[in-house]
């Protein structure tokens, strides 16, 4: 019997966009912008800042095992009780919680083709079958994804907005998807951009649709710009709350999150300025990507997919933005290898990437 079991042997790790200072290492490059992971430009809430700063002092005490402030705030901010929030490592600590609390070996999971490959990257890891449906368009085809549950079925999880695709699916295919499915299967709706979405009322924001068996996903990582302290927090009947707070690490999330997670959610200002930045950047792409001939996927989110011929181009084009100091993000890995995802950045960013994708183009 080998040390390590095949289905992690077999494992293809999650690979994150290339790092800024890698990159200056290898090329020695002195202008660099990175658009590649969906970060926010503006940095951090200054009132989250401040927040670090002070709990800084403390950092020799444990944090809250429950997390009490930030529960209290969020509960508070959506209307629910405190037994109904769950905070994590960011979400993908909660989509691996999840795995290990809810899932027995034999059990499957369903999911959409094209979408965040880090739920894929956890099935795997416990060795769980998990059934993809293809994308229609770009965009999560609900009718398919209902069609592969079956007798097996434990877990769907739906990304909306979509990762890479910036897509969304609407709220009367949302209604009409959930009433297809089982009572005793859990349905993992992962709203990582919530917040550059919800102002669209097509979008079904899953706190107005209260269902038994879902689970909303959401993060401080994307418009609060908290990505670095791994703040992420979920929405859930209080019974699968009550028996995900049973598996958790005992001190997580840490002390800076929770602080940094309370003050940024009062940080208005800093979250309308992150959206109105973002706005802004995605028209700014959209008109260049017009101007150059090139498909793009219209986003709800704070990053635009362009479309290319093919995975040659895409690792050709990929290449020589890298080597004129413009990171993005090629999408072999989600599945989509004819495809670049590109964030939105600061003005100053987007237009030095548009004047380097000219010059290459």
């Amino acid at each position: 019997m080998p040390l390590v079991p095949k289905h992690i042997q077999d494992l293809q790790p999650y690979k994150a966009g290339k790092p800024i200072d890698e990159l200056r290492r290898e090329l020695g490059l002195e202008r660099i912008v990175k658009l590649a992971s969906n970060e926010n430009p503006l940095g951090v809430s200054p009132l989250a800042q401040e927040a670090i700063q002070k709990a800084i002092a403390d950092v020799n005490r444990y944090p809250s095992p429950d997390g009490y402030a930030l529960r209290k705030a969020l509960a508070d901010r959506y209307d629910v009780n405190m037994g109904n929030v769950f905070l994590g490592h960011g979400s993908e600590g909660i989509i691996s919680l999840i795995m290990r609390t809810f899932l027995l070996d034999d059990e499957e999971a369903v999911t959409s083709a094209g979408s965040f490959i880090t739920f894929d990257i956890q099935a795997q890891s416990r060795g769980i079958k998990l059934h993809r449906a293809p994308l229609k368009d770009y965009q999560i085809d609900l009718d398919a994804v209902a069609g592969l549950v079956n007798e097996k079925t434990k877990l769907v999880y739906l990304a909306n907005p979509n990762n890479p695709t910036g897509t969304i699916f609407k709220v009367h295919k949302f209604l009409s998807f959930i009433q297809q499915i089982p009572k005793h299967v859990l349905v993992i709706l992962d709203e990582a951009y919530f917040e550059f979405a919800r102002q669209d009322p097509a979008f079904p924001d899953s706190m107005q649709y209260r269902f038994d068996n879902v689970i909303t996903l959401r993060t401080f990582s994307k418009a609060f710009g908290l990505a670095g302290v791994r703040i992420g927090y979920g929405f859930a009947h209080e019974n699968f709350i009550s028996n995900l707070m049973k598996i958790k690490l005992a001190f997580e999330p840490s002390s800076l999150a929770i602080c940094a997670g309370v003050a940024a959610l009062d940080d208005v200002e800093f979250l309308e300025q992150t959206i109105r930045l973002n706005r802004i950047g995605k028209h700014f792409l959209y008109q260049l990507f017009d101007e150059l001939g090139l498909r793009y996927l219209p986003s709800h989110t704070n990053f635009v997919t362009i479309v290319l011929d093919s995975e040659k181009t895409v690792n050709t084009l990929y290449d020589k933005l890298l080597h004129k100091g413009v990171i993005v993000r090629p999408l072999k890995a989600f599945g989509l290898p004819n495809c670049i995802r590109i964030s939105t950045g600061l003005e100053e960013e987007n237009e030095f990437f548009a004047k380097i994708l000219k010059q290459i183009l």
